[in-house]
């Protein structure tokens, strides 16, 4: 192996992700994640060992080089892996093409026009209908029959380690007949995968659910932020806004589809039957282990919430054809997020609002405060990785700190 790679990192031979990183001598650029280290996909594009344009490694944003297409990102995932391995390949003898991770600053890695995000873990939806609504009738009617989703704010997507301020708003006191302005109180997680598109489509143009994987370069986490007290007045009729669109933040690697494929799993059953262009054959989930972490200000990490990706009652090739059934053109970069990932334990639940059960069942952090939403200085981070039979492929992590409302 052409560098150390410690045992149990995210970043294995088997995982190859990408990203966009920069140094104090080096502008923002394509990279690969091995490691603790980062390869520098400018410096080895100088040594002519690639059969296309390498000025997309260059970019600020991987769209150009993900547009070039699965032949080539694949084909390039595929050489780096075996030069790695090779003691004689171009890799060999030539530290200057590696980077530590310590030592570079991460960039969004792609730029994402369009974002939209999903409601497909049926015990999520299941929780928040329980709470809201009726208990015995958590679900809406259309529920188990569309992946639920809305359009999104793309501006304000941001790369882990970007802090947020505390959203302000307007809330409706239980106690009162009028709405309030401030801060929000009842700041939240989400915790959320989100794919990135590989291909354009037209206007007019829809992608089946046999085609979707061809058109979904990788995968990262998203922490959806919501405020949930903003939210629960403004979401009737339209849904989310202003509770949503002030922030959302990913990892900064992007896993392709094809590292994590010895990782593909049954998704739940689908009862009643899918209308015939959301069904789909094969395995279209993913065994992904899913954990949130808690840091207050000067403090030590409390994880909170261990859940799994292969819950989703909705998979990805089911949410790109809803997507696109109606003839909504997709473009390269863009985010699809795929709502809160909740399991069946308690311990699984992807929020704060189902985790301390709408602030009635507060969580104790390990230096004896407790937690009914997220406080200012409060660190959340959300690491994610699958294993099997030796092999881990992981995507880091994504961690923002909340700063108090401007």
């Amino acid at each position: 192996m052409i560098i150390d790679i410690p045992e149990n990192s995210d970043f294995s031979i088997h995982n190859i992700p990408f990203g966009i990183f920069s140094t104090k001598d080096r502008s923002p650029r394509a990279g690969v994640a091995i490691g603790e280290h980062i390869l520098d996909l400018a410096a080895v594009a100088e040594l002519d060992v690639f059969d296309f344009n390498t000025a997309v490694f260059e970019k600020e944003a991987l769209n150009d080089f993900i547009s070039l297409g699965k032949d080539i990102t694949k084909k390039v995932r595929k050489n780096i892996q075996h030069w790695l391995q090779d003691d004689n390949s171009v890799l060999a003898n030539n530290p200057e093409l590696f980077v530590k991770q310590s030592e570079a600053q991460m960039h969004m890695p792609v730029y994402v026009g369009d974002y939209t995000d999903f409601y497909s873990s049926i015990e999520h939806a299941t929780n928040v209908g329980t709470m809201f609504r009726d208990p015995n009738n958590a679900l809406l009617p259309n529920w188990k029959h569309i992946p639920v989703g809305y359009h999104g704010r793309a501006s304000s997507i941001i790369v882990s380690g970007e802090a947020i301020h505390r959203p302000k708003g307007q809330t409706k006191p239980n106690d009162s007949d009028t709405p309030v302005f401030g801060p929000s109180q009842r700041l939240d997680f989400e915790l959320e995968m989100g794919f990135i598109t590989g291909r354009n489509t037209h206007l007019s143009e829809s992608v089946s659910t046999a085609e979707a994987e061809d058109y979904i370069f990788g995968l990262v986490l998203f922490n959806d932020w919501s405020a949930r007290d903003i939210q629960k007045w403004e979401y009737v009729p339209l849904g989310p806004f202003l509770a949503k669109n002030f922030a959302s933040s990913i990892s900064p690697w992007i896993v392709t589809l094809e590292a994590l494929e010895p990782f593909r799993v049954e998704g739940p059953e689908q009862t009643p039957e899918v209308l015939p262009y959301l069904q789909y054959e094969g395995e279209k989930n993913y065994d992904i282990n899913l954990e949130v972490g808690i840091t207050p200000e000067g403090s030590k990490e409390t994880t909170v919430c261990h859940s799994n990706f292969k819950y989703m009652y909705w998979n990805m090739a089911q949410q790109l054809a809803h997507h696109t059934v109606n003839g909504c053109n997709i473009n390269v970069g863009d985010m699809m997020a795929s709502g809160t990932i909740s399991g069946k334990s308690e311990d699984s639940y992807g929020s704060m609002l189902e985790l301390a059960w709408m602030g009635t069942k507060p969580l104790k952090m390990k230096d004896g405060t407790e937690r009914k939403f997220i406080n200012d200085g409060d660190t959340v981070t959300m690491r994610g990785y699958a294993e099997k039979d030796g092999q881990r492929v992981g995507f880091g992590e994504v961690s923002t700190k909340v700063l108090p409302a401007k």
